[in-house]
């Protein structure tokens, strides 16, 4: 299978402070990848480096076979490549549905195709969006946040969406939503790059996982093999 993202050898941080060191990480078409490790271990910067916010001091970004080291985010962004950042980042002064119409826009290279997430497909997948839609950002829960947060994505069509602590902080009944989305988005072939804590909800929704301890790979492989080593949960993920 080819693979729609592939970062390689990927050397980055913070001035003289490095935080990745030589990192390899792909993701293919239609696949979940999840993205683990404690806090601090440079995740998030990866992110960075992926998402163009963030220039590494060495190594490669390619997606769809194109290099994009050094491009601009936004450039990154119409390519194809959507972020739900932790925090979420909503914009306090707009409605719901001001969201979803401002940022919407075709997948690129598809002009001619159907949208898949117009508006009322995205009230479909998050209901209570949709009882929402006149509320303003700062009027919203953070789980509602949130998940707009992720209607806010998935509406610009994204190739590859990538979830910074998909459901850090939020409610457990809000948690069971955001990780229903994330099931549905996988079996309609979505590619996703995801990072969360919650492990035991990863193993059905990821394809494979990653590892970070220090700004280093130190493990990869799919659910059965992560499922079968308790003791890899203990030693990196804290759990």
């Amino acid at each position: 299978m080819s693979k729609l993202l592939e970062a390689t050898g990927i050397e980055a941080g913070y001035g003289a402070s490095q935080v990745l060191f030589g990192i390899d990480i792909d993701v293919k078409p239609g696949e979940v990848m999840a993205l683990l490790g404690r806090n601090g271990m440079g995740k998030s910067t990866l992110l960075k480096v992926l998402t163009g916010t963030l220039k590494p001091m060495r190594g490669s970004v390619r997606f769809e076979g194109a290099d994009i080291g050094g491009t601009r985010p936004d450039a990154i962004g119409r390519r194809g490549v959507a972020i739900v950042p932790e925090g979420r980042h909503v914009f306090p002064n707009l409605s719901v549905d001001e969201h979803l119409r401002a940022f919407a826009r075709p997948r690129a290279g598809a002009a001619k195709q159907a949208p898949r997430w117009t508006v009322d497909a995205l009230y479909g997948l998050f209901p209570r969006l949709g009882e929402r839609k006149a509320n303003a950002g700062n009027q919203l829960s953070g789980g509602e946040q949130q998940m707009l947060a992720i209607a806010r994505a998935l509406s610009t069509h994204p190739k590859l969406l990538i979830l910074d602590e998909a459901t850090e902080g939020l409610a457990p009944v809000i948690r069971e939503e955001i990780w229903r989305c994330l099931a549905t988005l996988k079996a309609e072939g979505e590619a996703i790059l995801v990072v969360d804590k919650y492990v035991q909800r990863l193993l059905p929704l990821a394809d494979r996982h990653l590892v970070l301890e220090r700004g280093r790979v130190v493990w990869t492989g799919d659910s059965a093999a992560l499922d079968a080593d308790r003791g890899l949960w203990t030693r990196y993920l804290g759990v």
